[in-house]
């Protein structure tokens, strides 16, 4: 086990490495750059800016420059915010996506993993088919549309929750409700699923055969291994959450990491681009690798060696 992870933590490097270089190269290919608008720039002062952010070099130095600073974890200073470091910038708009974020997934998996293990239980049943017909309808309705309709509902209709902005718990509510409910969806269905095929193996019978009652085979045996593909749901939904969703961020107006991010891309603000996309990759392997440890104590017939 130790050896796998020595492995999986060498591998993280590189692969954010490659990761930025590709989004580098992305942006370096794509038209036009931060300081170009609909007037043109006199040649001096564009000269000027070039030689300030080092857009003078050649692409070779200038690729050299980017994977030094993502190797030494600083991506220098914005070019939208003056005066302003890339890093700051992260840790200033982080919090308001990891608190939804983590608010949401909890609720998806609270509501997902209780909906699913009930209708694995009572499969075919009136409760299996409602259950799985509104997982079905979480997983159809876009972010997009739902977050809109609670603002509907419940702010300018029944005026019981504020529509948007970051306050107290109170602003927190529709935010949430509108980012778990896909996840809660999926993870119902993924719950039944794993659920049922635990359900009719044969240790499970043997289990029955013994004399335990079914509150105890649920809860340490069945569920261990029926969680197994919720687990590895986990690792790369709960990256995204923390890093925040854009279309809910730009709906309750939450200053997110999401948020910032889409505003980087418009204005072509390469380092903070860059510093969002490493943080980002490298998130969500660390959860991967997180979810991976976590298979061999949920089933003991995975392991590592």
């Amino acid at each position: 086990m130790l050896y796998f992870i020595i492995r999986r933590l060498l591998i993280i490097i590189p692969t954010a490495l490659l990761v930025v270089s590709v989004t580098w190269l992305l942006i370096r290919l794509a038209p036009g750059n931060f300081y170009t608008g609909e007037k043109k720039l006199p040649p001096a002062i564009e000269e000027n800016i070039k030689k300030k952010y080092g857009l003078d070099k050649s692409m070779g130095e200038q690729y050299l420059m980017m994977i030094k600073n993502v190797l030494s974890g600083d991506f220098g200073d914005s070019l939208k915010y003056q005066g302003q470091s890339v890093n700051e910038i992260i840790r200033r708009h982080l919090p308001y996506s990891a608190t939804i974020g983590i608010l949401a997934y909890l609720l998806a998996l609270i509501v997902g993993l209780t909906a699913g293990i009930l209708a694995a239980l009572k499969q075919n049943s009136l409760l299996d088919y409602t259950s799985m017909a509104i997982a079905m309808l979480g997983i159809s309705i876009p972010n997009f549309v739902l977050g809109p309709i609670l603002v509907i509902i419940f702010a300018l209709g029944l005026y019981i929750l504020p529509p948007a902005r970051w306050g107290g718990i109170s602003n927190l509510i529709l935010p949430v409700v509108t980012l778990s409910a896909i996840y809660a969806a999926y993870i119902a269905r993924l719950t039944r699923a794993g659920m049922l095929e635990i359900l009719r193996s044969d240790f499970i019978r043997t289990a029955r055969a013994k004399g335990l009652d079914e509150k105890t085979i649920l809860l340490r045996h069945a569920l261990r291994g029926g969680i197994i593909p919720v687990v590895s749901f986990t690792g790369p939904a709960l990256a995204h959450l923390l890093a925040g969703t854009v279309v809910v961020e730009k709906i309750f107006a939450i200053p997110g990491l999401g948020n910032i991010f889409i505003q980087s891309v418009l204005n072509r603000d390469e380092p903070l681009i860059l510093g969002i996309v490493a943080f980002l990759s490298i998130l969500i392997m660390v959860f991967n690798l997180l979810v991976d440890i976590s298979y061999g104590f949920l089933d003991p017939r995975i392991r590592y060696s």
